[in-house]
């Protein structure tokens, strides 16, 4: 998809603002549903999936299951909110040893477990809107003793609401991120006091 593509900086594959977020995604729901709302804390349109069972319900990209991203950019930026209750998602990617590797993270699972293809890992989430930062080319030197190439596939399931996710070439400081990649709270006002 992306593969002839300049790649340098930020790739977003998923902006909650557009007037076609899910453009290049694929949409599974069954017992939950997946849909643009208004989020209170940012005031702003977020994609909330949700689902009783987390394999079930879930956004996949890209749509076509025959293509591939072919995104070279090393880290992947998720911002969801935590909804306290299960959630996980899954990043494919090509190593330079020509094999596909899937990587998945979930707030329920206690231990990391690492077989031949696959890689889980436990993830902490934060109360309310939280930003991940995946790093592909370490979690593959590390889990597989091989280099990353590209990722292929990038997959959400239940349940969270998210906002945008994206690829970058470095982790970026807050103060180094475009404005539209920053995840800007409303400053409260405080009640006087009567």
């Amino acid at each position: 998809m992306f593969r002839n593509t300049f790649q340098s900086g930020f790739l977003s594959i998923l902006y909650t603002i557009g007037s076609k977020p899910l453009e290049i995604w694929a949409v599974a729901v069954k017992n939950g549903h997946i849909k643009r709302i208004p989020d209170d804390d940012i005031c702003s349109l977020v994609l909330e999936v949700v689902g009783r069972n987390v394999s079930t319900t879930y956004i996949t990209c890209p749509a076509d299951p025959k293509e591939t991203l072919g995104i070279k950019l090393p880290f992947l930026v998720l911002i969801v909110k935590n909804l306290k209750k299960e959630f996980t998602f899954e990043v494919q990617i090509l190593d330079d040893q020509n094999c596909r590797r899937r990587f998945r993270a979930s707030n329920y699972l206690r231990k990391p477990q690492l077989s031949h293809f696959s890689g889980m890992m436990p993830m902490k989430l934060d109360n309310g809107w939280n930003q991940i930062q995946f790093n592909l080319t370490d979690f593959t030197r590390r889990a597989y003793g091989t280099n990353y190439t590209e990722t292929l596939r990038v997959q959400i399931h239940a349940n969270c609401r998210i906002r945008r996710v994206y690829f970058c070439d470095r982790l970026y400081s807050e103060d180094e991120l475009p404005a539209e990649f920053k995840l800007i709270l409303p400053i409260q006002s405080q009640k006087s006091k009567q």
